[in-house]
């Protein structure tokens, strides 16, 4: 099946839950404009209970334009599996960076997508370009811009995903993970997330799945 990641998750009941459901992974938000973002200590303690939840989740901080040194420190001392990299970070800081790490690229055209494949490393982001934002911005993109990079790199699906669109989305594209926060959240209540709307964006990554292996 596709993985499933539930980003900017603040608590560690909200990380348990999710992980309990079927979330192959949990974001942990650290850029300071974020609604969404966690001290370090929080961190480390929505991490633990992600990782008490299942050995096998995958834990990944949210970060931009940090220094080498800091992502290094940040990822051993919030008990992080990876970094999710959304600032100006170069090819070389990436590099240094992998395994446990990949970058996070905003697609709004085909130079965006040329951008996104020059970066080093299996795994890569894909998120909406929105002016202004990093991301986390709740709006789409042409999904038909990443169908080929899907083929050659392992990429999570990210931008304005939600129960009514990620079964289409994994269906044209079909991604290797699918990132959701706002689509799984309580309305007006960033980072905080309905654990039925969780359910059912996870149950509609298997349906997929199923339909595909032709199984009733």
């Amino acid at each position: 099946m596709v993985h499933v990641k539930i980003c900017g998750v603040r608590t560690a009941e909200d990380a348990r839950g999710c992980v309990v459901l079927g979330a192959s992974s949990i974001g942990i938000n650290f850029v300071p404009s974020s609604p969404r973002s966690v001290d370090v200590g929080t961190a480390r303690e929505i991490a633990r209970a992600a990782h008490d939840a299942s050995a096998t989740c995958v834990v990944v901080g949210v970060v931009a334009d940090l220094s080498l040194e800091a992502m290094r420190a940040l990822r051993g001392g919030a008990g992080l599996d990876c970094l999710q990299l959304h600032g100006a970070e170069s090819h070389e800081v990436v590099a240094a960076l992998l395994p446990h790490a990949y970058k996070a690229v905003r697609i709004g055209g085909a130079a965006d997508v040329e951008r996104a494949r020059a970066y080093p490393g299996e795994h890569l982001l894909v998120d909406a370009r929105v002016e202004g934002l990093l991301g986390g911005s709740g709006a789409t993109f042409d999904w038909s811009l990443v169908k080929a990079l899907a083929r050659e790199r392992r990429i999570t699906l990210a931008g304005g995903l939600t129960t009514s669109n990620v079964a289409q989305a994994i269906r044209e594209v079909e991604p290797y993970c699918v990132d959701v926060a706002s689509g799984v959240e309580v309305p007006g209540r960033p980072g905080e997330k309905d654990l039925a709307k969780v359910r059912a964006f996870i149950d509609l990554d298997r349906t997929v799945h199923f339909d595909k292996l032709g199984v009733n």
